[in-house]
Parts: C-alpha cells; sequence; structure tokens
C-alpha cells in the first residue's frame, strides 16, 4: 500500500503541475495588449494620397493661381529577379504621394527613365524613376 500511495502522490504532484504549466500558458497569451497589423490611422490617411495630386500635362493646363513647391521623384525598384519588372505607374504613384507630403495638389511630369545594371544601386536590378514639379493650385470656391 506504501508504494501505491507514492505513485498515486508522484502522479497528483505531475498532474497539478502541468494544471498549473497550462493555466499559466492560457493566460499568458489571453493578455495581449498590442496588435501589430498596417490598419493604422497613418496608412489610411497616406494610402490614398497620390489620388489628391493631379497630374497636369504642362503649366500652361494648370487653372488659377499657382505655386512651384518643389521637384519630386519617384522610383519603382525590381530587389530580385523574381520580383516584377519596375514600372512607371508605380514610380509616379510614389512621386505623387510626395508631391502631396510637401503640400501639393498638381504634379507636371518631366520624364521617366528605366535604369538597367546600374552598379551604384545596389538594392535594384533594374528600376524606373519619374522625375516631375509639384505644384499647389488654388482652388475655385463654387
Amino acid at each position: 500500500m506504501h508504494k501505491t500511495y507514492k505513485k498515486s502522490l508522484v502522479l497528483n504532484k505531475r498532474i497539478i503541475q502541468l494544471t498549473v504549466l497550462i493555466t499559466l500558458a492560457i493566460t499568458g497569451c489571453a493578455k495581449i495588449n498590442h496588435v501589430s497589423t498596417n490598419l493604422d490611422r497613418d496608412n489610411f490617411k497616406h494610402y490614398f494620397s497620390p489620388t489628391k495630386v493631379k497630374m497636369v500635362e504642362k503649366e500652361q493646363d494648370l487653372a488659377g493661381k499657382y505655386k512651384f513647391l518643389g521637384l519630386v521623384e519617384g522610383e519603382s525598384c525590381q530587389e530580385k529577379a523574381y520580383h516584377a519588372a519596375p514600372n512607371e505607374i508605380d514610380a509616379r504613384t510614389e512621386a505623387r504621394r510626395k508631391a502631396y507630403q510637401l503640400g501639393a495638389n498638381a504634379i507636371i511630369f518631366s520624364q521617366c527613365v528605366m535604369i538597367t545594371d546600374d552598379k551604384a544601386a545596389k538594392y535594384c536590378l533594374a528600376s524606373t524613376v519619374c522625375y516631375g514639379r509639384a505644384f499647389k493650385v488654388e482652388q475655385e470656391n463654387k
């Protein structure tokens, strides 16, 4: 009887240890205070910002008063051979985002260039860069 009691005591001790361990694991996981996602205010605020910058062909097409804010550029980069090829759409979108950050609501692109086998750019196999001039155009009150 003495051996059975000892085995029972050891078994009960292990069950208690396992129960405590599981309880700690469950309660440790239950207290998640920080969740990291891309759903934050800044992402939403800036995601659609390029759409607020109108692409214009030439300065004469700017209606009303306007002010030149600065030069901007956008880049589309192909980092790995199996990634998508760089393109003008992504490069222009990045340039429009930068123009918006300057306070612009219009941009005139001067050119886009494709750069391949650029030894200076160690992170891109190929890239497309678009250059533009950012403008703030006064909106008419309607």
